[in-house]
């Protein structure tokens, strides 16, 4: 009686089959094993069988690793080797349409081959990611964002030369900084940096479609809405194109156009305030619906396009619950504001020779007095000038005394690149940011905060000022 129940029960984990929902991407052939074997379509002793002939090719590639000095290589090793031969397996695996069909592969075909199989798979995504690489770099944007460029220029190089298909084929190998909009993280390895590339390839060639001269302003409208750095910063500018791109549509412009006028704007403000999530989510689909149809859009950056509308409509309607659209509808300076010109000239940097002959000058001088007229007539480039405050070749109160020497102006250069990270708070204004009690790396950074701190109301109004007008794409000191 009690045989003929545990038979039941297995037939019926047999019929349930294999739970996709199981099956990791990251340890694909590992994960359809231990599946198989809740489902009864493989048995312990096939298990042991694959697991062993695993094992094998693994003495092989610690041969091969070492070059026929050694047969044993340290645990960590050893478990990087196997994982990269995993990583082969699930490569060739990964393949089959049905997991149940991976399964009777893997029990009936010599694991060596599904593993050599694997490999070619392998060494093929590589050279399919080269041929991305190339069109991605043959229409690169021209923008000054430094995660992107870097991206491109050094890491996406560095992972295509030191990539090993055999002994680390589950390695990135690479430090990718630029996000995307939308990035499987499950994936590792070359497969990982095919839908890297792939992705790069559609949000490049969709910020393609819209003037060069837009895309730098709204980088630049951008920076100042947000408080910080574009240039610097982590975020995605596709993302930023699209957003745009779709308010371009919603306020009556036209959908190669991403300016957003201050005119464009008051109409999308009252138009979302006025909404529910549903309806938000409507007009934004039916915006998205006529940009695929305006402009050359494939069917494959369709879907992607598709993938992202969901967060845009999150972003607005949480943004239009709480009175702060701006963040989200990135809006055209108004015009009339002027930016101020820095006097720290990139190109009257000093040489080394030249910087650590003027520091010994100021070190050499008894007087503070004489130490601060040194260094205003001595220094023009912001370069240099971080670089004697970080020189330590000042002490105590001629630290203040340079301080007071400045002008409002040259105090809110200073103020916007130690408050850089306080700045990006809209809640925040110099005199609150001065109450904050913060740690700073450098002596002169707290010096800096305790002159300020020193300072009437009146005068760092008159800092604060010159804080609004400066942009940090015009501080070239980054």
């Amino acid at each position: 009686m009690g045989s003929e129940n545990l038979n039941k029960r297995r037939e019926l984990t047999v019929q349930g089959g294999i739970r996709k929902s199981r099956l990791q991407r990251n340890q694909y052939t590992i994960s359809l094993m231990n599946e198989g074997l809740r489902a009864g379509l493989l048995t312990s002793r096939e298990m042991m069988r694959i697991q062993n002939a695993f094992m094998q090719i693994l003495q092989e590639l610690i041969k091969k690793y070492t070059r026929g000095e050694s047969t044993s290589v340290t645990t960590e090793t050893a478990e990087s080797l196997l994982t990269s031969i995993m990583y082969a397996a699930d490569a060739h695996l990964f393949s089959f349409e049905e997991p149940e069909k991976a399964i009777v592969y893997l029990k009936t075909v010599d694991v060596r081959q599904i593993y050599e199989r694997g490999v070619e798979k392998v060494s093929q995504c590589l050279e399919e990611t080269k041929q991305l690489y190339k069109q991605i770099t043959a229409n690169k944007l021209e923008v000054p964002v430094d995660a992107y460029n870097m991206t491109i220029d050094e890491s996406l190089p560095v992972f295509l030369r030191k990539y090993g298909i055999i002994f680390d084929a589950h390695n990135t190998m690479a430090s990718i900084d630029y996000p995307l909009a939308v990035d499987d993280m499950r994936l590792q390895g070359v497969f990982y940096m095919k839908q890297y590339l792939e992705q790069l390839k559609l949000e490049t060639e969709f910020c393609a479609m819209f003037d060069q001269r837009e895309l730098l302003d709204l980088l630049a409208h951008y920076g100042r809405e947000c408080r910080f750095n574009y240039r610097i910063e982590l975020f995605n500018i596709y993302e930023l194109v699209l957003n745009n791109a779709i308010f371009s549509v919603l306020s009556g412009g036209d959908a190669d156009q991403i300016r957003i006028s201050e005119s464009q704007y008051q109409r999308l403000e009252q138009q979302f305030m006025s909404l529910t999530e549903p309806q938000i989510r409507s007009v934004i689909s039916g915006a998205m619906g006529k940009l695929q149809q305006e402009l050359p859009i494939h069917t494959r950056l369709k879907e992607y396009m598709d993938g992202c509308m969901e967060d845009l409509v999150q972003r607005v309607t949480n943004a239009a619950k709480h009175g702060s659209l701006r963040a989200v509808i990135i809006t055209e300076r108004e015009a009339g504001v002027k930016s101020i010109v820095l006097f720290f000239n990139e190109e009257d940097r000093m040489s080394d020779v030249e910087l650590r002959r003027r520091l010994d000058e100021i070190m050499a001088c008894e007087r503070k007095e004489d130490k601060v007229k040194l260094i205003l007539t001595s220094f023009h480039s912001f370069h240099d000038f971080l670089d004697m405050l970080e020189s330590e070749c000042l002490f105590g109160d001629e630290y203040t005394a340079l301080f007071h020497a400045f002008g409002d102006m040259e105090l809110a250069i200073l103020a916007k690149t130690v408050f850089y990270e306080e700045l990006r708070s809209e809640s925040l204004d110099l005199p609150s940011i001065l109450l904050l009690e913060n740690e700073y790396k450098m002596d002169w950074q707290m010096q800096f905060v305790r002159c300020l701190q020193s300072m009437s109301r009146e005068r760092l109004q008159g800092v604060e000022k010159y804080m609004d007008e400066i942009d940090y794409e015009q501080m070239k000191f980054y």
